[in-house]
């Protein structure tokens, strides 16, 4: 036999070898064995779920939630089909814990894309699940994005696969959530990576936050049903219609309002909004919402940085902590970082039910 066809094949049979090895590793790491089938196959960010017809949560279009006094959270990962159940992270549970203790008049939707139902079998989201549970404003949906967009101006943004096709698939399907959630019942979207530390019951509608001296975010979102709310929302679906952008990871979320202030407001720069007519829309400056700027999101996560964190956000209504960037970072449950003392104080139910980290 050729020597070289030997060493060749014994070469193939080592590789072959570490590879299984491998593979092994990555599917019997962790618990969630689906999951780990389901990355080596599909993309990050992939909304291949959305699509799947299972047993769910109720669908919210079966409902009207009331217009003016919601607010509204959009899960829309796949993990609750991976999980094969309802599946929710510390961080965002504690995003919608805060806004229901903080607002008790206002109903708390918290909607997931992914198909799935509640099992409550006794991991950590379980037990998170169990507690959001508690708070009789908190109501939980499944969001059948087909259904949800059939008849509106965006339903081709996801029948003709321009979503899905998205580099930033996830991103995007929840940035046109939003805006459409909003437009079809006015009231409050806010991200699951806000912590909110003051009421909003108070707060005229029609807002938004901004972020830099150039951008408005699109974290917190507020626009009423009726009149000049319910206009301006349209005008944001309606630019979402026209100038989606499956590239461009802020084109249709923070992009979408910056140009709508920067038509309604009359100038180029966000800083210059702050104070401005806006047409009956309020711009609010940074430290409303955003006290942390997302370059220097690593002070929520810094013991050192607390003093100077709850100065920043003596004043704000939220903070937000730049997930995006921070979902990687995690704190125990002894921290004295600044993250870790706004969950204490306005989550302490999801940090109750942790079980070794947040």
């Amino acid at each position: 036999m050729n020597i070289f066809y030997v060493h060749k094949r014994k070469c193939f049979n080592i590789l072959l070898c570490f590879g299984v090895a491998t593979l092994l590793v990555i599917l019997f790491e962790t618990q969630y064995l689906p999951f780990k089938i389901y990355r080596l196959f599909y993309p990050s960010g992939s909304i291949y779920c959305y699509r799947i017809q299972t047993e769910s949560l109720p669908e919210i279009t079966d409902i009207t939630p009331r217009k003016g006094k919601s607010i509204f959270f959009h899960e829309t990962s796949c993990k609750s089909f991976l999980y094969d159940k309802i599946f929710i992270s510390s961080r965002q549970a504690c995003a919608v814990e805060s806004a229901a203790r903080t607002n008790p008049n206002y109903d708390v939707y918290l909607l997931f894309t992914s198909p799935g139902l509640l099992k409550f079998e006794g991991d950590e989201s379980d037990d998170i699940l169990k507690a959001l549970s508690t708070y009789d404003n908190i109501k939980m949906f499944h969001l059948d994005y087909e259904k949800y967009t059939k008849g509106t101006p965006l339903e081709n943004l996801y029948t003709s696969g321009k979503i899905e096709d998205s580099i930033y698939a996830q991103s995007h399907a929840s940035d046109v959530l939003r805006y459409l959630t909003l437009w079809k019942y006015g009231g409050i979207y806010l991200d699951l990576d806000v912590i909110v530390t003051k009421s909003l019951e108070d707060i005229q509608p029609n807002y938004a936050g901004i972020e830099s001296n150039k951008n408005v975010a699109a974290g917190v979102l507020s626009f009423d049903s009726t009149g000049k709310g319910h206009e301006m929302a349209e005008k944001c679906v309606d630019d979402l219609k026209h100038n989606f952008n499956g590239h461009d990871w802020g084109n249709n979320g923070p992009g979408v309002i910056t140009r709508l202030l920067k038509s309604l407001c009359g100038v180029q720069l966000a800083k210059d909004m702050i104070g401005k007519d806006c047409g009956g829309f309020t711009a609010y400056p940074p430290h409303t919402f955003y006290p942390v700027p997302w370059e220097k999101w690593k002070m929520y996560f810094d013991e050192n940085s607390t003093k100077a964190v709850l100065n920043m956000a003596k004043d704000s209504v939220a903070v937000h902590v730049w997930n995006k960037h921070s979902e990687r970072t995690s704190l125990p449950l002894t921290s004295g970082a600044p993250y870790m003392y706004f969950a204490k104080k306005y989550c302490p139910k999801v940090i109750e039910a942790c079980h070794d980290s947040f």
